[in-house]
């Protein structure tokens, strides 16, 4: 377990060396924000309700988004699994007593720990800028639900982003097409840019057998005390279940991929 320890302090480090790269996607992060919350300000100056959504509770659901994908999906280190299976330097971790997974879950953790940080920062200086209402509903349980999804939630964000770079191991070439992909979707159906719950009941269903929504909406519906009862404990079983099948996905795609892995790189 030291070890970890070890990676994750010197994931921060290596996260203070490049600082400039930090400070230009916190500034990314803070400019979609933006983007976002003066849509839908322009969209409720002709409305005072939007599919059940009063104007505090849209731009409370915007602040919750900044903080969750700060914590669950910013930009995460395993974006350079791709270009060391690529590269052949891959061979060097195979040679160190620690999982090569854990190794980047690792510092994913450090680098999504530090961007949680400079969330809450963001998110007071935001607030004393633009001073909006706000509606908050939460409770001991939606506290507790919210923590457990975003735990889960994190987890099937790491796996999915992994997973597409482990496709480097046959396709070197087109790795970051399909990780450029998978983030579209992303951003369109984990809750991001809208709550979910404004799509027909239909395409809510269809998303639920993916695992999109479990990244954004859900942790901040079940926060938000919309998910409650029997549904929330279906929310996370589901989101359990997720993270167990993208886990077994996962070591498959690495298994199969050492098999045809060259030190010499692909």
């Amino acid at each position: 377990m030291r070890k970890y320890f070890t990676v994750f302090a010197a994931s921060w480090q290596d996260e203070f060396t490049y600082r400039l790269n930090f400070i230009l996607w916190r500034f990314r992060n803070v400019l979609r924000f933006l983007m976002t919350y003066f849509l839908w300000q322009g969209l409720f100056s002709a409305t005072s309700t939007i599919y059940g959504y009063s104007r505090p509770d849209m731009v409370a659901y915007i602040f919750l988004v900044l903080i969750v994908q700060a914590a669950i999906t910013s930009a995460p280190s395993a974006d350079n699994i791709g270009g060391e299976i690529g590269s052949g330097d891959l061979s060097n971790y195979l040679l160190k007593p620690m999982s090569y997974l854990r190794f980047w879950f690792t510092r994913d953790l450090a680098s999504k720990s530090l961007n949680l940080l400079f969330s809450f920062i963001e998110i007071t200086l935001l607030w004393l800028l633009l001073r909006p209402a706000l509606s908050f509903h939460y409770s001991f349980f939606s506290v507790f639900g919210f923590v457990a999804s975003g735990l889960f939630a994190m987890v099937i964000y790491f796996l999915v982003s992994a997973s597409a770079r482990f496709t480097s191991f046959w396709y070197p070439e087109n790795t970051w097409g399909l990780s450029f992909l998978i983030l579209i979707f992303i951003e369109i159906f984990s809750g991001s840019i809208f709550p979910l719950d404004v799509l027909p009941p239909a395409g809510q269903i269809i998303l639920q057998a993916t695992p999109f929504p479990y990244l954004i909406y859900y942790p901040i519906s079940i926060l938000d005390g919309k998910i409650t009862g029997l549904y929330l404990w279906r929310i996370l079983f589901q989101s359990a279940s997720w993270t167990l099948l993208l886990l077994i996905f996962t070591r498959f795609l690495w298994r199969k991929g050492l098999r045809v892995f060259g030190a010499e790189g692909n």
